[in-house]
């Protein structure tokens, strides 16, 4: 997580603004353009989201500040995209994810946002795609769930990663065919839980490079849950079970993975859980594909794969 900016211009700018606050609270903005019906003008927009992601002259709403700074950096503006990347770095209004706000950094400091450059080069330039909402809603309305041409996902992220991670993800291409993982899969996993970073451990005491609960390394027989390769052999054995127990469906994998198989059958499918739901987007655009190839001999089905197959005849 960065530290805060020494200072910064916008730091102060709902104060100046305190017409805009005031009258997005009661659902009216009192600036001429948008009296006409005009949208609001880019300045508008980042005032309001500083209004309510401080909760200056307003209730504090971080949600709806990232949601406004992502309007706004949609439309081209670094100071948004830099804001939204501050969100995402420091968990706020959103899930934590350093790889999405890297990704935003990078955004602003290509459009030559000072501050984003120098973050930038403070937590690496990690393998992240943008959020979902910097895309129109209308395009990808329009995308086929997991098919949609590298195209509309934007350059790989896994093909220029730095020395570190590159050895990382040389290993996980040799190592997941033994599993019959495609590495691609491999990577994304390992990218969104931990960002290459074998000593990761979270509140929930998930551990290592692939994330390993306590309970899944000793289902897996890992030993080490921080040495590089044991935990890749226990987070690619999960997988591989999975799979064949979704039956290549990839969205349930990844929904188990992040929640539990438990939750996801108890729900009939992806758990209504906004991380997990997340967590399934950005594995499914990070791959670019919603199937995977099982092999049906680790497990007997899951009573939900069962019915989705039932269901196509």
């Amino acid at each position: 997580m960065p530290a805060a900016p020494d200072e910064h211009p916008l730091s102060h700018a709902a104060s100046r603004w305190p017409a805009i606050a005031s009258a997005v609270a009661a659902g009216v903005l009192t600036v001429s353009a948008a009296a006409q019906g005009a949208p609001p003008t880019v300045p508008e927009q980042l005032a309001r989201a500083v209004a309510y992601e401080n909760g200056e002259g307003v209730t504090k709403d971080q949600p709806l500040a990232a949601a406004i700074y992502c309007d706004a950096a949609r439309a081209g503006s670094a100071e948004a995209a830099f804001k939204l990347g501050w969100m995402y770095a420091n968990g706020r209004g959103v899930a934590h994810d350093d790889a999405t706000a890297a990704a935003l950094f990078r955004m602003a400091a290509q459009a030559g946002h000072e501050y984003a450059q120098r973050t930038l080069q403070r937590i690496g330039d990690a393998p992240g795609m943008l959020p979902d909402c910097m895309h129109p809603s209308e395009v990808m309305a329009q995308l086929p769930a997991g098919d949609a041409d590298d195209a509309d996902f934007g350059p790989d992220p896994f093909s220029d990663l730095p020395p570190y991670k590159r050895k990382i993800a040389d290993l996980v291409r040799r190592m997941a065919p033994r599993y019959g993982i495609d590495p691609r899969l491999a990577l994304a996993v390992i990218a969104v839980e931990s960002n290459f970073d074998a000593s990761a451990r979270s509140v929930r005491d998930a551990r290592g490079l692939m994330q390993l609960i306590p309970q899944t390394a000793a289902r897996f027989n890992v030993r080490n849950v921080f040495d590089v390769q044991d935990n890749m052999r226990g987070g690619l054995a999960y997988l591989r079970w999975l799979l064949a127990y979704y039956r290549g469906q990839v969205r349930l994998a990844a929904a188990a993975y992040n929640a539990g198989e438990g939750a996801v059958d108890r729900y009939g499918g992806v758990p209504p859980y906004p991380e997990t739901r997340d967590y399934v987007r950005r594995i499914v655009r990070l791959f670019r594909s919603d199937r995977h190839p099982y092999d049906p001999s680790v497990v007997e089905p899951s009573t939900i794969a069962v019915q989705a197959v039932a269901g196509t005849h």
